[in-house]
């Protein structure tokens, strides 16, 4: 009976009490709306400081999913009432929200048609003399 016990409490805490991989955090819904009185620089470089923090945050979250897979596993084996203290710094939340604000500067972008966002159409463009140098 005991071992039911056991494995009844280390499998909730599996599927509930870890943190998620960066990569497995999905997008908040954010309203590209409020970036509609930006600039295309201005959203080019909010959209450069929000990938910054992502990618910060999500090494924070993956770090301590890594964490949360060893507390884990050593909880399981040697001793398991220690799996009732894993807590950490989970940054999930954090994580959805940023990646969500990145969506909607990108949706802020493709709607103000910024150069930045449609790469193939930035062409250089030459001068006259650079058009009629070779007649």
């Amino acid at each position: 009976m005991r071992g039911v016990i056991v494995s009844a409490i280390a499998g909730a805490l599996l599927l509930g009490g870890c943190a998620k991989k960066a990569e497995e955090i999905q997008a908040a819904y954010i309203s590209p709306l409020q970036y509609r009185n930006l600039t295309c620089d201005q959203l080019q470089i909010e959209m450069e400081r929000v990938s910054a923090r992502v990618n910060e945050v999500a090494q924070v979250q993956d770090a301590e999913h890594k964490k949360d897979v060893v507390a884990t596993t050593v909880g399981l084996v040697v001793f398991w009432p220690a799996l009732f203290f894993l807590a950490g710094s989970d940054k999930a939340q954090e994580l959805s929200r940023l990646k969500g604000e990145y969506e909607a500067l990108q949706k802020a972008a493709i709607s103000k048609n910024c150069l930045f966002m449609h790469p193939e159409t930035n062409t250089t463009q030459h001068s006259d003399e650079t058009l009629h140098s070779g007649l």
